[in-house]
């Protein structure tokens, strides 16, 4: 079959989807959205063959669970985060009609008023189209993000440093009167940098950097060295306030494979109480199976401004690193970008600079910031503050044709019911009907549940929405009441 123009799939299912009514979700609407959710990833993120988005046909496949600070555990073979997008097209639905303000709180009230959702609950919709606020209540609270955080934490990192920038990891020689010199492994901040054979990221691999060490050694003559590691890029506490944790290793500018002790790609897992020293060794090693012989064990040092140069690996973009934090709620990747942002704002390279970072980013570009506070990049940090007026405006910024640079806070947002922390929410009958429409960040931290994300409801309007609630009295309640209310905006047309 031929391959369909954008604006053929436009004018198809917006004729079937001007049809769903609000409260009439049936197996054939349920498709029309996911023909949706197509739609929005079409303008910006490359498809496969098949006209399925090559993320999403990865976790059909896989059928992994996803997860990032307290949304579970994913093994090896875990699918990949949404490619980069390299293009962007306006929001769709700029030709329809958007819900009106009354005909949405008459379906959002309701469901609002769920005690499930505790003593405390905030809410933001938002026409990305216009910018306009369709529905708010209590939208200016700032609350407890959880890792809705990450938000925040792409936005600034991807306007401080950049969508396309890489992370290097090198090494340097520091010759000595011996003539066989000290090796330094220099960690520039990369959190996917890799020891593993398998690289299903294609993240900068560490046995690439032994390739490229040992060959450029041998050619000097050189087969022996001492290797030391160079953390210094990174200043104050490696641990974060939550102390030792599953869900993050310490914060070091050099690490490989997250730390991870297991064979996990996300997810909590056990961590090396060292991660610089940890990497350090594997690549002790990985030299030593190239011809390269160490003295003794890696050590800390300092590269000086007369080292040689000797090789480098670099991260994919910034762009697919935000998208991969994004779809798994990453924790390592979101401190390390905070650090990126804070490098590129020339704030201090610690938690402090990386949250006055953050901050400062977003304030250039005009956010509503009123109340809101970072203590770190990951949102696992509970005085974390952020409205869902925030929230929105971080979403609404993103799907703007004009910033295009921050297209990857959409590209990797989970797709309900197919990618990473939505991979098995959406389950239930009552909000099934978002399956494959929603596309949304969650945030979930004990007595602390938020969804931010993304819907074409049923007349093809792009809509931005946060949903924010603190003290819910059962967490699996308070996470269905949620996908309620985002399922609800999707089968909306509400005029």
């Amino acid at each position: 079959m031929p391959e369909l123009k954008a604006s053929q799939l436009v004018t198809g299912v917006v004729t079937g989807v001007a049809k769903t009514k609000t409260k009439q979700f049936t197996v054939g609407a349920t498709a029309v959205g996911v023909a949706f959710a197509a739609l929005v990833a079409v303008a910006t993120g490359p498809w496969d063959s098949s006209g399925q988005r090559k993320a999403e046909a990865h976790r059909a496949a896989s059928q992994e669970t996803g997860g990032g600070a307290d949304h579970g555990r994913t093994s090896a073979g875990a699918p990949s985060a949404a490619p980069s997008a390299p293009a962007v097209l306006a929001a769709p639905g700029a030709s329809v009609p958007g819900p009106t303000k009354r005909a949405l709180a008459d379906v959002l009230d309701p469901l609002l008023r769920d005690s499930a959702l505790g003593a405390h609950r905030t809410a933001a919709v938002v026409d990305a189209v216009t910018g306009r606020k369709l529905y708010g209540k209590s939208a200016g609270d700032a609350l407890t993000p959880a890792s809705t955080t990450k938000l925040a934490t792409a936005v600034a990192a991807l306007t401080a440093a950049g969508p396309d920038h890489r992370i290097a990891t090198r090494t340097v020689l520091e010759k000595d009167t011996g003539g066989s010199g000290e090796l330094i492994l220099v960690g520039g901040g990369d959190p996917t940098l890799t020891a593993r054979e398998k690289n299903p990221y294609d993240a900068a691999s560490l046995r690439t950097l032994a390739d490229r060490t040992a060959a450029s050694l041998k050619a000097a003559g050189t087969t022996e060295v001492t290797l030391s590691y160079d953390t210094s890029l990174y200043s104050g506490p490696a641990l974060h306030p939550i102390g030792v944790n599953d869900n993050l290793a310490q914060v070091s500018a050099l690490m490989a494979d997250e730390a991870r002790t297991d064979d996990s790609h996300s997810g909590p897992a056990p961590r090396a109480a060292d991660p610089a020293a940890s990497a350090a060794g594997k690549f002790a090693g990985l030299l030593h199976d190239r011809g390269i012989r160490t003295k003794g064990d890696p050590g800390p040092s300092k590269a000086s401004g007369q080292a040689e140069d000797v090789a480098e690996v670099e991260s994919p973009p910034l762009s697919a690193l935000v998208e991969r934090m994004l779809t798994n709620s990453d924790n390592d990747i979101a401190e390390a970008l905070a650090r990126q942002a804070a490098i590129a704002a020339d704030e201090s390279h610690d938690f402090d600079g990386a949250g006055a970072a953050v901050k400062k980013e977003l304030k250039k570009l005009g956010l509503p910031l009123s109340g809101a506070h970072f203590s770190d990049g990951s949102g696992l940090d509970r005085t974390d503050k952020a409205s869902a007026d925030l929230l929105t405006a971080l979403l609404a910024k993103a799907a703007d044709p004009a910033v295009p640079q921050l297209r990857s806070l959409l590209t990797g947002l989970p797709v309900a019911g197919f990618t990473g922390t939505l991979a098995h929410r959406y389950e239930d009958s009552a909000d099934a009907s978002g399956t494959g429409l929603v596309r949304a960040k969650t945030g979930t931290l004990t007595g602390v549940n938020t969804l931010a994300g993304t819907v074409v409801d049923a007349d093809g309007r792009l809509l931005v929405f946060a949903f924010m609630t603190e003290g819910a009295p059962a967490p699996d309640a308070a996470v269905a009441a949620l996908d309620r209310l985002a399922s609800s905006v999707a089968n909306c047309g509400c005029r």
